[in-house]
């Protein structure tokens, strides 16, 4: 049986979650002044919209109040998504950030900036940047026992291969 808030806030909402179509991403229970925080992430192959957003919310207040997870005591509920600089914990972290840059920090100490190539159950498939713009990218397979830990890269200046793919008639 479990025992901690965050466990047994999990085994309430995962369900919530799931019945909505949504991944319970994350839980996490704070103090805020007086009261406790609850904070909760979800999210979906596809992203997560405002409205679905707002309708888990009012799912999980309603069962939050009707169950004794939370006790007598005040708390603020928050939902939203994991953001964009999400964690890659899970393989389906992984393979939702196909395209992407990521931060990787390795097992062995090492740290490597990537692009995510394509992911599966095991690793994923990365493109290793090279360091300070020097040399060519390289393709390495990463197995995520080698991953200590990595988080997706926000891109400002990012060209959008298909998009200049699709601008270029062949003309010069």
């Amino acid at each position: 049986m479990s025992t901690t808030t965050n466990d047994r806030l999990r085994a309430l909402l995962e369900p919530l979650a799931a019945r909505a179509g949504l991944d319970l991403e994350d839980v996490r229970v704070t103090q805020a002044g007086s009261r406790r925080q609850v904070q909760i992430d979800v999210d979906t192959d596809d992203g997560v919209d405002m409205d679905a957003i707002a309708d888990f919310s009012r799912v999980v207040g309603e069962a939050l109040d009707e169950s004794d997870v939370m006790g007598d005591g005040a708390y603020l509920l928050e939902v939203g998504s994991p953001g964009a600089e999400r964690p890659l914990v899970l393989p389906r972290h992984w393979q939702r950030a196909e395209g992407r840059l990521a931060k990787i920090h390795l097992a062995d100490g090492g740290e490597v900036v990537a692009r995510v190539l394509e992911a599966d159950e095991d690793g994923a498939l990365v493109e290793v940047q090279p360091v300070k713009g020097r040399g060519r990218p390289k393709e390495r397979r990463l197995e995520y026992s080698e991953v200590a830990r990595a988080r997706v890269q926000v891109e400002f200046n990012r060209k959008d291969d298909e998009l200049l793919d699709e601008g270029d008639d062949g003309a010069e």
